[in-house]
């Protein structure tokens, strides 16, 4: 046998040998397993484990001089981004993963990003086969029916990361009509000059439009006031999420001294006591009377009213194509191209995790203000260096009355807003006609409170 024909054999053997073992490496989970369990073998297999977790399990070249470092580079970034361990955790559990992460993995998928080709060149069964596009991509899409449901949604849209708001949610109609009077009421704070309507107009798409809200005394708070309309959606409540309910979150401003500044709810209650046909009107619906815990809990169930449902952006979804025009549809296209709506999602697009502000620039070294405490973020509550400068995705439902933008309220137009967005957490730079199209879309989302189309009163001067 010549020697040219010896060394083709020797090539034929060898790439046979290798589409084996790929074969038998890069497995198809079985058809027997459930949808959980094949889900959690492909991610397995795929090695996100290896960089998107607080404690990943490294290869062993991860030790060598340079293997090393661009291997714990790598997994720094893939950590910043997108932390898989509890979506691990619930799919070993069965449990139900979260929009947030469901809406990640499915774009990663459909742009083919994961796994990286450097990583699965050592790795090879970690790239993702057509087959095993196809289980993760169903699987996403069934779990988002299980978790959102198709309630007034279009057939076509059915699969959409963004779900149309309930026209409401049950509440207690008597407890509501308390909290109405107790959102507004200023016997809330120490001198009887603010209410929780002074920083969250309902007249003004539920902010104050000021970077800081001002409160006894003139003060100055440390962050931007986010809107209350919809809140009852957000997962917590705060920008580092300090409230996990709304009555939590009622309590908190009361006793800031910045805020409201009273001493205890004994100095609230007391107040209110001498109003005897309020103190009739409170213990006709709650038995125990004045006291922290049912003032708080009238207020959660008054926000829970204040949905605005019926947006252009929700006819749309329920079938309307007439809704939106083709400008405002294509700047939706643009939202999910560009990975906003991998955090952006569900009913209110957004309020479902905590984000990094500056995955990819420093946002706080180009900012002209210096840091502050509130800077921190999620941090201040957990003390985990990941957390730092991590906040809760804020919703955008309405996001054109709620200027301004971010938790310091630093950007003061949509524009700006995307602008620092595509800069900050993409790297890229987006062109004008992009950003129009993008804040187009978001026009779109402004919904409606008490059958009208919501409106803010600063808008119209």
């Amino acid at each position: 046998m010549k020697k040219s024909t010896k060394l083709m054999v020797a090539l034929l053997v060898i790439v046979a040998a290798l589409a084996v073992t790929y074969r038998l490496m890069n497995r198809v989970p079985s058809a027997d397993l459930e949808a959980n369990a094949q889900m959690q073998q492909i991610i397995t297999d795929a090695g996100c484990l290896r960089c998107h977790t607080s404690n990943p399990d490294l290869p062993f070249y991860a030790n060598m001089p340079v293997a090393g470092k661009i291997v714990m580079e790598d997994v720094s970034k893939a950590y910043r981004a997108f932390d898989m361990t509890r979506m691990a955790a619930d799919l070993k559990a069965g449990n139900p993963v979260d929009q947030v992460a469901l809406a990640k993995v499915e774009k990663v998928i459909l742009d083919g990003k994961m796994p990286q080709p450097k990583y699965y060149l050592v790795h090879w069964g970690a790239s993702i086969s057509d087959t095993k596009k196809e289980l993760v991509l169903n699987w996403v899409k069934n779990h988002r029916m299980r978790l959102m449901g198709d309630a007034n949604v279009a057939p076509e849209f059915i699969n959409e990361p963004i779900r149309p708001i309930a026209d409401s949610i049950s509440v207690d109609v008597r407890k509501v009509l308390l909290g109405d009077m107790l959102y507004h009421d200023t016997r809330l704070s120490a001198d009887n000059t603010v209410s929780c309507a002074s920083c969250h107009g309902l007249d003004m798409g539920g902010v104050d439009n000021k970077q800081y809200s001002e409160g006894v005394g003139g003060q100055l708070g440390g962050v931007n006031a986010p809107t209350v309309y919809n809140a009852a959606y957000n997962f917590v409540q705060f920008w580092d999420g300090r409230a996990g309910t709304l009555a939590e979150q009622a309590a908190g401003p009361p006793l800031n001294p910045v805020e409201m500044a009273c001493e205890s709810f004994d100095q609230i209650t007391a107040k209110l006591a001498e109003d005897k046909d309020f103190v009739k009107a409170f213990t006709e619906v709650y038995s125990d009377g004045l006291n922290e815990k049912n003032i708080t809990d009238a207020i959660q169930e008054f926000e829970k009213t204040l949905l605005t449902p019926n947006s252009r952006f929700d006819l749309y979804l329920k079938g309307d194509k007439n809704a939106i025009t083709a400008d405002e549809l294509a700047g939706y296209e643009l939202f999910k191209k560009y990975d906003c709506a991998t955090c952006h999602v569900g009913e209110i697009l957004g309020g479902q995790s905590y984000e990094l502000i500056g995955v990819q620039h420093d946002y706080f070294a180009d900012r002209a203000a210096e840091m502050t405490e509130e800077d921190n973020g999620r941090f201040k509550q957990t003390k985990i260096e990941r957390d730092r400068h991590r906040f809760k995705v804020p919703g955008l439902r309405n996001v054109e009355l709620t200027y301004p933008y971010f938790h310091d309220g630093s950007m003061k137009t949509m524009d700006d807003a995307v602008r620092a967005m595509a800069k900050y957490q993409l790297g890229i730079e987006l062109p004008q006609q992009e950003v129009d199209k993008i804040v187009s879309f978001l026009r779109t989302l402004t919904g409606q409170y008490k059958g009208q189309t919501l409106t803010n009163k600063n808008m119209s001067i």
